[in-house]
């Protein structure tokens, strides 16, 4: 018998197993019957989510997504919220994005359940563009706007959101030529911890990060080497412990752009470095923390690294990554702009009225054939 036969049959076709595999999407798409385009969500627990949009909308679930009340606030017809944050079923902050000159911007609150709203702030200052609200706790809050005369455009709340102040100019932190914030999933603010808050940039030639440890009164900034540009920079940030953090980011005039879209810090924002680009690749402006238990980071423990996923979301589909950032995994291709989870549960919206919910991942083992000797 030739020897290439006695080798062939000395080797023998198995099944092994190869590391887990996303095998198909995840999310499930809501269909409520609108053409309202979205951009701004808070899920305040697994059942309870509020969703902000175009035409002046607000949506709101209380039962996990089966029944969404609809809400259209007062006057607001020609607003698009961009940010909602929700303390409860009933009390809620919308935040509309647009030019103060033409009457767009503007916030908003309510104490029951959406019924009626309260316009509690409002400016037509030349020039302010509101981009992302954020709290601490149900007092304290930020707002952030598109710089004015060289300035990032800030505002501050002790009482939750019923009345709001602004930054002294000389307080607010200096922008460079072109940097200005994209007003695109509410999230290029966040306030985290106890007291501090990041603010992620584009516009210029380089995006950069300010960071705050006293409620945004003082500022610091740090430069990244993620490129930017008039329509690219950093669009989403968030924490997960004091040192550990990730930004996300993209153009978005080219948003299946294969470039580099992920940052991560580990020393609490001082420097950046790039991460690993998501997949799909292209424009994220959301990323979020899932959690297989319902634990939330304090501002002081850390979240246990096995207990958790990062998910990150744009128009060209949603990741995740189970390394804190250095890999990811396809999760779906919808195309959402912002994301908000509640432990294991999360919900995600977009244009022309995409909903989807994730309740957990279906990890499968991929099998395929590989050849060993006998």
């Amino acid at each position: 018998m030739p020897s290439s036969i006695k080798l062939y049959k000395r080797l023998a076709l198995i099944v092994a197993l190869i590391a887990p595999q996303l095998v198909s999407a995840q999310w499930k798409v809501i269909d409520i019957k609108t053409t309202i385009h979205m951009r701004a969500i808070h899920a305040v627990s697994p059942t309870t989510c509020w969703i902000g949009g175009s035409r002046g909308t607000v949506l709101k679930t209380v039962n996990g997504g089966k029944k969404w009340l609809t809400s259209k606030v007062s006057g607001a017809d020609s607003l698009d919220f961009r940010d909602i944050h929700a303390f409860s079923k009933d009390v809620a902050i919308a935040m509309s994005a647009g030019e103060a000159q033409k009457d767009k911007a503007k916030i908003y609150r309510t104490e029951d359940g959406g019924l009626s709203w309260l316009l509690v702030y409002q400016t037509t200052q030349n020039g302010v563009f509101l981009d992302g609200i954020d709290f601490w706790d149900k007092n304290k809050g930020i707002c952030l706007g598109d710089p004015i005369n060289g300035r990032l455009f800030i505002l501050t709340t002790d009482d939750g959101g019923k009345s709001w102040q602004e930054l002294p100019f000389e307080k607010r932190p200096v922008a460079e030529p072109g940097e200005a914030c994209f007003a695109a999933s509410g999230t290029s603010i966040i306030a985290t911890g106890k007291n501090k808050a990041f603010i992620g940039t584009g516009g210029s030639k380089m995006a950069r990060v300010f960071r705050s440890e006293d409620y945004g009164m003082t500022w610091d900034v740090s430069s990244t080497p993620l490129p930017a540009g008039p329509t690219s920079g950093i669009f989403g940030l968030r924490f997960w412990s004091k040192k550990n953090g990730i930004a996300v980011g993209g153009d978005y005039k080219k948003t299946t752009d294969s470039t580099q879209n992920v940052l991560i810090t580990k020393d609490g924002g001082v420097t950046w470095t790039l991460a690993g680009m998501t997949k799909p690749a292209g424009l994220k402006e959301s990323v979020t923390l899932y959690h297989k238990t319902d634990a939330v980071w304090t501002g002081d423990s850390e979240i246990r690294s096995d207990d958790y996923a990062l998910i990150s979301s744009g128009p060209s589909g949603s990741s995740f990554s189970e390394n804190w950032g250095k890999t990811w995994h396809e999760l779906g291709k919808e195309g959402f702009h912002a994301m908000s989870f509640a432990g294991n549960v999360g919900y995600g919206v977009g244009a022309n009225g995409l909903i989807g919910k994730i309740e957990k991942f279906s990890k499968k083992k991929k099998r395929k054939l590989v050849l060993v000797e006998q």
